[in-house]
């Protein structure tokens, strides 16, 4: 096969396995969906990278054992791979296209623009803002621009706190954006959570670790260049267009739940879907679907990470029985802990997809739905904060390769004792929340 072929075969596994999600109420489109993700980034093998490549091969030796052993944990981990590796599939969709867009360009260029604090606010804030839509894009976007500054202008206090302000601004993005992963999948697997009672407590906790990374920043000299700020009416055109993007999708998605009985993941998915449909239709020219066959890194990592801690999840449940129960007494306990424990497998290369697939399926049974808020809190600030301040997260080496700073210099080096303050007032929220909030 051809690798003109062989692209435009992965494209359309990639383009089956997000109808399979999207559709979601025809019989067991899981058995569609898994199968056309896992062939995707089974053809995608020679342009894996390593990691990626070890989650591919265990999914298909856990799915293998499964099967011989207990084939009922297949189904279930399937659904979690479809819906899960559907919404990134979606996501990616959405940046391509908006990507096109010269307001990006616009926004880009002004984000270093001011003082040394309001560039590092600009860079932080606005890497948050453009990650709703953009998601693995905003760090790509800003990431070269910080490069091109290095390669102009030399390395600086700038353009290191430029490098930690845009990490810290993706993984806050985690935290709060309606259309992270870290959020559709809690919401999907913690019992008795609704989106704007987690959001509207992870959106000022977000905004509390944006604010606190201005003090763990370097000081920049005096004499460093301020660039002017020009053309206020084109940047604010830009700005509006973007949150006008983020704002359909969330009433879309709201109002398919609402009006359509659909999931949180699905929704999203959908309301994605809408943006990208009218982003292709107003392209000049000739309305062509982008290619989306060089996601094999993202589908092998989301996809592969949701199948086992599924299957984990699944076997785990099986093995307590229906009678095993947590002494309430341990559910604070749990959720101070979780941040840390999500933040310590990031720390080994553990992708924190794993560990909130695993906590969330097993919370169904031993958390108390009325408690439920507390985990959720836990869950997508360890997600967050792992993947803005651990050295081996997809973020922090796509900006070594960009900007060429070392990534455990930028994770911990430059951002350990954030990740620290971060780490204990989010453990501390989860902890109390759910003391408060038990039966």
């Amino acid at each position: 096969m051809s690798a003109i072929n062989q692209a435009s075969v992965r494209s359309a596994l990639a383009y089956i396995a997000l109808a399979a999600g999207a559709i979601g109420h025809w019989p067991w489109p899981q058995w569609v969906g898994a199968p056309a993700v896992i062939l995707a980034t089974t053809l995608a093998w020679p342009s894996l990278k390593r990691i990626p490549r070890l989650l591919v091969s265990l999914v298909l030796i856990v799915a293998a054992v499964a099967l011989l052993y207990d084939p009922a944990t297949i189904g279930p981990a399937s659904a979690t791979m479809t819906r899960l590796a559907s919404l990134v599939i979606a996501v990616m969709l959405l940046a391509a296209v908006l990507s096109r867009s010269h307001h990006l360009g616009t926004i880009s260029e002004h984000l270093f623009a001011g003082r040394a604090l309001s560039r590092y606010l600009s860079v932080t804030f606005g890497g948050l803002f453009l990650a709703i839509p953009l998601n693995f894009g905003s760090v790509s976007v800003i990431g070269t621009l910080i490069g091109r500054e290095i390669g102009q202008h030399g390395d600086s206090a700038g353009t290191r706190n430029a490098a930690r302000a845009v990490l810290r601004g993706f993984g806050s993005s985690s935290l709060c954006s309606p259309l992270s992963m870290a959020v559709v999948l809690t919401l999907s697997l913690v019992p008795g959570v609704h989106g704007w009672q987690l959001i509207s407590l992870t959106l000022p906790l977000a905004a509390t670790y944006l604010l606190l990374g201005a003090v763990f920043r370097e000081a920049e000299p005096a004499g460093s260049t301020e660039r002017p700020l020009e053309d206020r009416a084109t940047l604010i055109r830009a700005w509006l267009f973007f949150a006008a993007c983020i704002g359909l999708i969330c009433l879309g998605a709201y109002l398919l739940r609402s009006f359509a009985g659909f999931g949180y993941g699905r929704a999203v998915v959908c309301s994605c879907l809408g943006i990208v449909v009218i982003g292709i239709l107003g392209t000049p020219g000739r309305p062509r679907l982008p290619a989306i066959d060089n996601i094999g890194n993202e589908l092998a990592i989301i996809g592969g990470s949701a199948f086992l801690g599924a299957t984990v999840s699944t076997l785990v449940t099986a093995q307590l029985g229906q009678g095993f129960t947590v002494p309430p007494a341990l559910l604070p306990l749990i959720a101070l802990s979780v941040p840390w424990l999500l933040f310590g497998g990031g720390m080994v290369g553990l992708n924190p997809i794993i560990g909130v697939t695993l906590i969330g399926g097993l919370s169904s049974q031993l958390w108390p739905a009325s408690a439920g808020l507390g985990l959720a809190i836990a869950l997508v600030s360890g997600w967050g904060l792992t993947i803005a301040g651990t050295p081996y997260s997809a973020n922090a080496l796509l900006i070594q390769r960009l900007t060429g700073y070392d990534n455990r210099r930028v994770s911990l080096e430059w951002s350990g004792r954030l990740s620290l303050c971060a780490l204990s007032l989010a453990s501390i929220l989860a902890a109390t929340l759910t003391l408060v909030l038990m039966d």
